[in-house]
């Protein structure tokens, strides 16, 4: 194993680090539109068993699709969230003991001079 190897090892983790961090935020972002959808088919739902709009069966319907599409989207979402912050916490872990087996140099051992 060449002394490149765990460098070019660490930047490839930094690259699958960014690409899970970015489909964890995306997942963050469809859990809130989940909970919108959960709340305002809940809210639907109550008006039109109020009736307070003169609203139908098919609002009713709706309503109870959207509780439903969003209960299964949240539960999706926070299911993948946590698989990738699992896989994001061992990339991490790997990183840094990658990081801990390269022979790091000090490039110079003069002190720094203030202007």
């Amino acid at each position: 194993m060449t002394e490149a190897d765990p460098t070019d090892e660490v930047s490839q983790i930094e690259d699958r680090i960014e690409a899970l961090a970015e489909i964890a935020e995306r997942c963050r972002k469809y859990i809130l539109a989940s909970k919108i959808a959960v709340g305002s088919g809940s809210a639907l739902l109550l008006v039109t068993i109020l009736g307070l709009f003169g609203m139908g069966q098919t609002a009713a319907l709706g309503s109870i699709a959207l509780i439903l599409g969003g209960i299964v989207s949240l539960g999706s979402n926070v299911s993948t969230l946590r698989q990738t912050e699992e896989t994001i916490q061992a990339a991490e872990t790997l990183r840094a003991r990658l990081i801990g087996r390269i022979d790091l140099r000090v490039v110079a051992d003069t002190p720094l001079k203030l202007v």
